[in-house]
């Protein structure tokens, strides 16, 4: 091949490499605790398939807020499907932009090598709740609905001595530590937590879900590729890397 050939070649493959790095994009995702495991798994798919990468900012508690108050560097954001009327209203969000993506429904965990109550039935889970010494949940989320749950069995007067809130750590945390002997809080975040052991699920005629949204924020730099990563969280084709998670796509 001829010199100039060589330098005629060697240019268009510089094109076509300068065009598809003009084109690929870094998008920053605010992901919260309860939707972080789906994110882990659907994030690496989506920056093989569109060539953008993803930089996940996991906040805990309060600095999810501040963040989306404070206008931080962020293109998406995942929360609370009930979250996003107020974030559209408060102009954070744009309008028609947030997509619900996984739900997640409560797991029981005990402490590592302690006997594992059975939770197999309506009945059994509130004979379990009424015999453990102590119980704990957030006061948000997942512990909403376990706070609801003990309503609906009608135990919830009678465990009130014994029921610590979770803050500022996964409930299986404080039940490996011993805080707790038993601790509810959503499948996907109670399981990976060393130093306890998963029980369950809440039985299926018990079970309420947490439902996870993801939306465009109105200060993306990225809006593009920042609607191609939400597209992708939602696709059905994609239903088993959040079940992979250990959460549920919606339905």
């Amino acid at each position: 091949m001829t010199a100039w050939r060589v330098f005629a070649l060697a240019a268009i493959v510089g094109m076509f490499g300068a065009a598809a790095a003009a084109r690929a994009a870094e998008v920053i995702i605010l992901v919260n605790q309860g939707a972080a495991s789906a994110v882990h798994d659907l994030v690496p798919a989506f920056e093989r398939a569109s060539g953008h990468k993803v930089v996940v900012s996991f906040e805990v508690g309060p600095a999810m807020m501040q963040k989306i108050n404070s206008d931080a560097p962020a293109d998406v954001v995942s929360l609370f499907v009930d979250s996003f009327d107020d974030l559209v209203n408060r102009g954070k969000v744009v309008p028609g932009s947030a997509v619900e993506f996984a739900r997640a429904g409560n797991g029981v965990a005990v402490k590592a090598g302690a006997p594992k109550p059975d939770i197999s039935t309506p009945e059994a889970f509130k004979r379990a709740m009424l015999a453990a010494k102590s119980i704990g949940y957030s006061r948000v989320g997942s512990g909403l609905l376990a706070a609801r749950l003990m309503e609906r069995l009608g135990i919830a007067d009678e465990l009130k001595p014994k029921t610590k809130f979770i803050e500022g750590i996964p409930v299986a945390e404080a039940v490996a530590r011993g805080d707790v002997e038993i601790g509810l809080q959503q499948t996907n975040v109670i399981q990976p937590v060393a130093g306890s052991d998963y029980v369950g699920p809440v039985p299926p005629e018990l079970q309420e879900y947490v439902r996870f949204a993801v939306g465009l924020l109105t200060r993306s730099q990225q809006p593009e590729a920042a609607r191609a990563l939400i597209r992708f969280m939602a696709a059905p084709e994609n239903a088993a890397l959040v079940r992979k998670s250990a959460m549920e796509p919606p339905r």
